[in-house]
């Protein structure tokens, strides 16, 4: 009996198909990409370069995060993360002394509650220091969460300069730069940092 030969597959319309749906997938597919902290990392001094300068200890708002995720407020006052932005809030506003770089009284800040200035915090938003301390055994929410919370208390400060300034939000001249780079809006920005500039230490990690 002959044997019959079978007629063969063409193959090459199927590997256009998989070509084609592995392009689809590339182009449709979208990936997580895990969040972070924008922080710029200080430069490497010189070695002759001069010392830091002094901080006068009222000019320092210290904030620490200990392994079980309890607030301390300089070292005794025990707070909740929900309190951290009204303390920044308060700190940085205090306006209680003249600035760096020749700046004198900062006449833009309204102080604590009612607008009352403690004599025992800090002189300007230029010298107010934020140290943010933790424990290697703290958790990544909890730091995260403070961060953020000292975030919105620089927001909500600049937000109102430019609106006493500029009559907007500084938050609106920030997205206005998607679609405006002209360099008035930049010094604008600029001008409202330069009243809140924000100003966090991070200490090194204590803790195994």
């Amino acid at each position: 009996m002959a044997r019959r030969n079978l007629p063969e597959i063409n193959a090459g319309s199927m590997a256009d198909i998989a070509f084609l749906l592995l392009i689809f997938f590339l182009v449709a597919t979208t990936m997580e990409v895990d969040g972070g902290i924008a922080r710029k990392l200080p430069q490497k001094q010189p070695p002759n370069a001069p010392p830091p300068p002094k901080l006068k200890e009222k000019n320092v708002l210290e904030i620490a995060i200990n392994r079980n995720d309890d607030l301390l407020i300089e070292g005794t006052q025990r707070a909740d993360i929900s309190e951290i932005k009204d303390i920044a809030l308060e700190f940085i506003d205090n306006g209680g002394g003249e600035g760096n770089k020749g700046v004198g009284k900062c006449d833009y800040c309204q102080g604590g509650p009612d607008g009352v200035i403690d004599a025992n915090s800090s002189d300007h938003p230029n010298k107010a220091v934020i140290s943010l301390k933790s424990d290697r055994g703290t958790s990544y929410g909890a730091f995260i969460a403070v961060h953020d919370a000292l975030g919105q208390a620089y927001t909500e400060l600049r937000n109102r300069a430019a609106m006493e300034r500029y009559g907007v939000s500084y938050q609106a001249l920030v997205n206005q730069q998607k679609s405006d780079k002209s360099q008035k809006l930049r010094d604008k920005i600029s001008a409202v940092k330069e009243m809140y500039p924000e100003i966090i230490s991070e200490v090194e990690p204590t803790g195994n």
